[in-house]
């Protein structure tokens, strides 16, 4: 299942915290620094358009 279905909607942090400054995006969530701010007080519908966005960021992102 996709951690974006089940309620509640879980994090997407997985303990690696760090930004990246060329792109503004969590190394290990890929969540802006606004994002992740917000996401405690976020909305679950709000949280599912945060892991969308996630989602579209992973397939942009050129993987090594």
């Amino acid at each position: 299942m996709s951690p974006e279905l089940p309620s509640p909607v879980p994090s997407p942090c997985i303990n690696v915290c760090e930004m990246a400054p060329e792109t503004g995006l969590c190394r290990g969530c890929l969540r802006t620094i606004d994002e992740i701010v917000a996401w405690g007080g976020a909305s679950e519908d709000e949280k599912r358009a945060v892991w969308a966005e996630i989602r579209r960021r992973e397939t942009q992102i050129q993987w090594d």
